[in-house]
């Protein structure tokens, strides 16, 4: 039997998923975009649509990834068998692929 691993604490999960999730380009560029697109008005409108559509997502991968115990793909297919949206989990891994690579491929000397 495989054990899976775990993190040490709700602190270090909690950085590693916003790590992941913000990515440094995000974070190096943020300034720049911020002055260049209205100020206060874009981090109002950024952190509205992070809490409205992003929050709620993320609890349900979370909920999901919790009551199967498995990859995306194998939960969907878990939730509902031989159906079609297997493909939104195969969507889900290559989303977080290209979104932590995104960083690397804009900056390659790092």
């Amino acid at each position: 039997m495989n054990k899976r691993g775990n993190f040490g604490s709700t602190l270090g999960f909690i950085l590693a998923t916003s790590g992941a999730a913000i990515g440094l380009g995000n974070i190096q560029r943020f300034p720049y975009i911020v002055s260049e697109g209205g100020g206060a008005a874009f981090v109002f409108i950024y952190l509205c649509c992070v809490v409205l559509l992003g929050l709620p997502l993320i609890l349900v991968e979370f909920s999901i990834g919790r009551h199967t115990q498995r990859n995306p793909v194998c939960a969907i297919d878990k939730l509902r068998p031989h159906s079609i949206y297997r493909g939104i989990g195969f969507l889900g891994i290559c989303t977080a692929f290209f979104i932590l690579t995104y960083g690397q491929a804009e900056h390659p000397n790092n």
